[in-house]
């Protein structure tokens, strides 16, 4: 890469101007940065900022994107690309984009266990010498710090620029640059540092999660659970598997046998569409069952437990929301005729119900395109999912704004093909509108369908659902646009786990988003509503628009083209299109136009 020593390659897209330049467009050699490291070394920690640009290190390019203010600052923000002829992966273990992802995967979490392995003494002030990379879960996400682009792997990580006080340790970071960094590259990000045949196996087992996710639909399925699964996790903050955990068996009557690709012959418990009903006593794995199924629509690693547990990609988790606001929701399929005369096929509100709330969520994941929906009763408006005989003749129906989801449940599925899943503990009305009975009894399935069917036949006046039609919903909601530049500054992004998403001082309260498993999501989404707002945006979108616009850009152009060049927010993740339109309702300062 280096004719000889100390001479210069020419750039990749401009000659390098006579004297100095580092711009982010410039090509200069690691010998031009060490020269230029050791002229600024003891000084002002604020020249840093002088090396931002890309440099050739023979085998690999090194590129510095955002330098951090101080040493006490989130650290730097850096990239190295590797290209084919350097790191040798065979193309068949990224031809298709499922085994592109799970190549990526496979690379960045390698690159976590060299990160964890290395000395991580103090090398100054501050976050000196700190090494970042993007955490890794059980789930096989796109993540945007390992991509293959054309054939070359861009690795994206931070470094804390190591500083004595606050002035430069050039030394210190030498040591990172010039000795672990040439290491970390050639053990991380190249081919012969691998066992083939675990990429291989890990190559076969996406081919196999794929197939099956492309075969529930012609099956008449939403979810597929392999027998042998493990449900269970190892506690409320590790989604790692349950040791000594029952294996899942499916009961016989569901048990479905697929051929696939590379596994051969799997067995497992197939939910058919339709509503289906999770009953059995408390602590018994009736949640346990739920989780697993709405944690399935993501692809999980090898050893997880739940590599075979596979849900239709739209599946959406809906439960009650105290306190969200909505922005001009049509929610008449629920709730109509309010006292106050407020119209619920605008509805408005800061401060929603708990039936309000759900209402909003379960019509907004029809907006998103979701097919099935995921509800626990524990986490439920009651007055939202069912009323009893004698409540309905205390207060006649006239004088009741909510129409329950089990008027609803059966007329979704068969006027709109909307199907449910529905953990039930203490009401027996949803057995009425029940197309399959589940029971969980300490782990296991069983099928009890037969059996409650026997039980109803009992009680002749239990509840029956009319299945009437369906009242139109208009989702045609037009966003409008709003200044969101704060004192003359670009918009500033911040996240809190899972739990919060900030644009500038507006936060957006995002915890009860179940299906966001991934910190990396919220900065995804905060960064993909800032394209949006600034740049799709434009009084005549609708949202489904604008967000199947942010979704068609990502497929065209790749996931890190709607992120901007220096990010300060964390390590981006790829969300799904339904988790951006719930964060997107929940902004306060959303603005709809309905015609």
């Amino acid at each position: 890469m280096v004719t000889e020593k100390g001479s210069r390659k020419e750039p990749l897209k401009n000659t390098l101007p006579k004297g100095r330049c580092y711009g982010i467009n410039d090509m200069n050699t690691k010998q031009d940065l060490q020269q230029e490291l050791k002229k600024i070394d003891h000084k002002s920690y604020s020249l840093y900022k002088n090396l931002t640009g890309q440099y050739q290190f023979g085998d690999f390019i090194f590129s510095i994107e955002k330098v951090q203010g101080d040493p006490f600052a989130a650290p730097s923000r850096v990239r190295v690309t590797i290209p084919r002829s350097t790191h040798g992966f065979p193309k068949e273990l990224y031809q298709e984009k499922v085994t592109k992802t799970a190549l990526e995967d496979a690379i960045l979490r390698c690159w976590n266990r060299e990160v964890r392995s290395l000395n991580t003494r103090q090398m100054g002030s501050g976050n000196s010498g700190k090494i970042a990379v993007c955490p890794c879960g059980q789930e096989v996400i796109e993540r945007m710090a390992v991509s293959i682009e054309k054939e070359q792997i861009q690795g994206r990580f931070l470094i804390g620029f190591p500083a004595k006080g606050r002035s430069i340790f050039a030394d210190a970071l030498g040591d990172i640059l010039f000795q672990i960094l040439p290491n970390m590259v050639k053990k991380v990000f190249c081919y012969t540092s691998y066992k083939p045949n675990e990429l291989e196996e890990n190559k076969k087992l996406a081919l196999d999660q794929k197939y099956i996710r492309e075969q529930l639909d012609s099956l008449g399925l939403i979810a597929f659970i392999g027998d042998g699964a493990v449900l269970p996790r190892e506690s409320g903050v590790s989604q790692r598997p349950l040791k000594n955990a029952i294996s899942f068996q499916s009961p016989e009557s569901q048990k479905i046998t697929l051929e696939l690709p590379y596994h051969g012959a799997m067995t497992g418990m197939g939910i058919k569409k339709g509503i289906t009903v999770v009953v059995g006593g408390g602590y018994h794995g009736k949640s346990t069952l739920l989780n697993a199924i709405e944690a399935g629509v993501y692809n999980h690693i090898k050893g997880d437990g739940r590599e075979f547990v596979i849900t239709e990609s739209t599946a959406t988790k809906i439960r009650a929301e105290d306190g969200r606001s909505i922005c001009k929701t049509d929610i008449q399929m629920f709730i109509n005729h309010l006292p106050n005369q407020k119209d619920t096929k605008v509805f408005s509100t800061e401060n929603a119900s708990g039936s309000t709330s759900q209402s909003a969520n379960m019509i907004e994941a029809l907006e998103a395109g979701a097919n099935t929906f995921l509800i626990d009763e524990d986490t439920s408006a009651t007055n939202f999912m069912v009323r009893d005989h004698v409540m309905e003749e205390i207060v006649l129906k006239e004088k009741e704004p909510i129409t329950p989801f089990i008027n609803r449940a059966k007329a979704l599925y068969e006027q709109q093909g909307i199907s449910t899943v529905i953990v039930v503990g203490s009401s027996s009305a949803y057995f009425t509108v029940a197309d399959t009975v589940l029971q969980l009894d300490s782990y296991k399935v069983k099928d009890i369908k037969e059996q409650v069917d026997k039980v109803i036949g009992k009680y002749p006046n239990m509840w029956i659902n009319t299945c009437e039609k369906l009242p139109d919903v208009d989702f045609h909601r037009k966003i409008k646009q709003i200044d969101m530049s704060y004192k003359g500054r670009d918009l500033k992004i911040k996240t809190m786990g899972t739990d919060t998403i900030c644009l500038n001082k507006e936060n957006i309260d995002v915890r009860y988003l179940e299906q966001l498993i991934d910190s990396g999501q919220t900065v995804a989404i905060g960064y993909l509503l800032k394209y949006a707002m600034e740049k799709l945006v434009d009084n005549k979108k609708t949202m489904q628009e604008i967000i199947n616009k942010l979704f068609g850009l990502i497929e065209e152009k790749g996931f890190s083209y709607l992120i901007p060049k220096g990010y300060a927010a964390g390590f981006p993740v790829l969300p799904r299109p339904q988790e951006v339109f719930f964060a997107w309702n929940r902004f306060r300062e959303l603005k709809i136009e309905r015609e």
